[in-house]
């Protein structure tokens, strides 16, 4: 005969009736890399799902009690991220929920969201569009009622080496002084067609795919500007990746990558005058890797806002969004 099923307020909860072995307080206790979908604003005000995962954590202040209640935060994250788009007031509200579920346990609450935030980007110069997908990550922290939230995205970018442009520019030159003596006539036509050969225009600076990691802290009441943000950052750039490309598309990107030679260096600095002047970003730090073409390595600067007891050094060295 199968058992009788067990009424759940009969069912024994090990967490509460049960005293830790090792008696004491823990930081966090949680869950991470929980599936879940995410309710978002798209670019034209609409919600959409996306897929996430997310990390859900309370401190365990009751140093004599065994547990936390995992189900309860994954009920809390279920019921908030279906409900309504994030922002920083849904996110309050859930840890509140998440510490009202934990009253006699936990003072501190935190969630971490990562997904993709889709985007529809125009091309430089032809009539088409096509889907960009920027890696987000949400982080929310909450203790008693100081609530605080980071935002961090990534952005990917072309850059073309300063130095490799002029060596190149170099070599050209060289060329044209071999192929059209000093002294000798130059023809308009022949110097036009030396142009557009290959063995006239005999070097081209490398360049190659960057990633810009940006992480923010937001101040009190600031919206969730996510794509004027991410605006920012590849306005800076001048060069960010593209979808859907034409032959048209190309030239212009070629010539946008050749107006905008940059070092790592210079790729950090012009994304910390994007964002220093906003009063909506209380503190910052960026990343940018330059993935060489040239070197097996990166190369790679990072900058901060680096407000009192913000970002720093310290920060800097492991920085990432």
């Amino acid at each position: 005969m199968p058992p009788v099923p067990t009424s759940a307020n009969a069912l024994p909860d090990v967490a509460l009736e049960s005293s830790a072995d090792h008696a004491g307080a823990l930081d966090a206790v949680g869950m991470q890399q929980v599936q879940m979908p995410v309710l978002v604003l798209g670019s034209d005000g609409a919600a959409q799902r996306v897929a996430a995962r997310v990390d859900a954590w309370v401190d365990l202040a009751r140093g004599d009690a065994r547990g936390i209640h995992m189900s309860r935060l994954y009920l809390q994250l279920d019921r908030h991220l279906s409900a309504e788009p994030v922002s920083p007031a849904s996110l309050r509200r859930l840890l509140r929920d998440f510490l009202a579920s934990h009253a006699e346990l936990s003072s501190r609450a935190r969630v971490r969201l990562c997904f993709e935030h889709l985007v529809r980007r125009a091309a430089l110069a032809s009539a088409h569009t096509g889907w960009r997908a920027y890696p987000l990550q949400l982080d929310a922290r909450l203790e008693r009622e100081r609530f605080a939230l980071e935002l961090g995205f990534e952005v990917q970018y072309s850059s073309t080496c300063p130095a490799s442009a002029a060596l190149a520019r170099q070599l050209i030159q060289q060329r044209f002084a071999a192929d059209f003596p000093q002294g000798a006539p130059l023809e308009h036509a022949a110097v036009l067609a030396w142009l557009g050969r290959s063995d006239g225009i005999v070097a081209t600076p490398h360049s190659q795919r960057s990633t810009a990691q940006v992480r923010m802290r937001l101040a009190d009441e600031a919206p969730l500007a996510v794509e004027e943000w991410i605006d920012a950052i590849e306005h800076a750039l001048q060069t960010p990746v593209q979808t859907a490309v034409k032959r048209e598309d190309e030239q212009a990107f070629a010539l946008a990558n050749g107006q905008n030679l940059m070092f790592c260096e210079d790729a950090a600095r012009r994304m910390r005058s994007a964002l220093e002047g906003d009063v909506r970003v209380a503190d910052f730090l960026i990343r940018a890797s330059h993935h060489e073409s040239l070197h097996p390595h990166d190369a790679v600067a990072v900058v901060s806002k680096g407000v009192v007891g913000g970002y720093g050094t310290r920060d800097a060295a492991g920085a990432g969004a």
